[in-house]
């Protein structure tokens, strides 16, 4: 079975590549297909996260183990495309470089039989080029009034003694 993908780099410009690949394939293989595709050296760290409908990020799929017990993230290397991505859980994000975030939009548009003859990872389409810099990001933070933070921690600012706070801490 093979997945046909297509990766939406997110930036204002349209930057894309269809990417079909076999569906048992390896996430450590389906990123060095998107690296290739883009023009990376595939030499930074970098995460998939599954998503939902509105592109909100789930769990992290890692290119390392990087967290603090052994075993604690699904790393890409024993992750298979089949275990997380399928007819009803179709998104995914994707992040190369953390230094630089260049952040992806991953969808699966179609699963189809392989063809005989074709090797995949298949680089099917290539639309735009990458810019030089990867895209800044706006990140909104959600405005929180004073005394709703007050209200909410049980904090009474003009009780400066008891708010449990050694000011020669240091």
């Amino acid at each position: 079975m093979i997945y046909r993908f297509r990766i939406i780099l997110d930036t204002h410009e349209d930057v894309f590549r269809d990417i079909e690949i076999e569906a048992s394939a390896t996430l450590e293989d389906f990123h060095n297909a998107i690296t290739q595709s883009f023009g990376f050296d595939g030499q930074e760290m970098a995460s998939f996260y599954t998503s939902n409908d509105l592109w909100e990020e789930g769990e992290e799929i890692s290119l390392f183990d990087v967290s603090d017990e052994p075993g604690g993230l699904r790393i890409m290397g024993e992750t298979a495309l089949q275990d997380v991505v399928d007819e009803e859980k179709t998104r995914l994000l994707y992040v190369y470089d953390f230094l630089n975030m260049w952040t992806f939009m991953v969808e699966l548009a179609d699963i189809a039989d392989a063809e005989a003859g074709t090797i995949y990872p298949n680089l099917m389409y290539s639309h735009g080029q990458i810019p030089e810099e990867a895209p800044e990001k706006e990140f909104i933070a959600e405005e929180i009034e004073e005394e709703d933070f007050d209200e909410e921690f049980d904090l009474d600012p003009e009780d400066y003694d008891n708010l449990d706070f050694d000011e020669n801490w240091n």
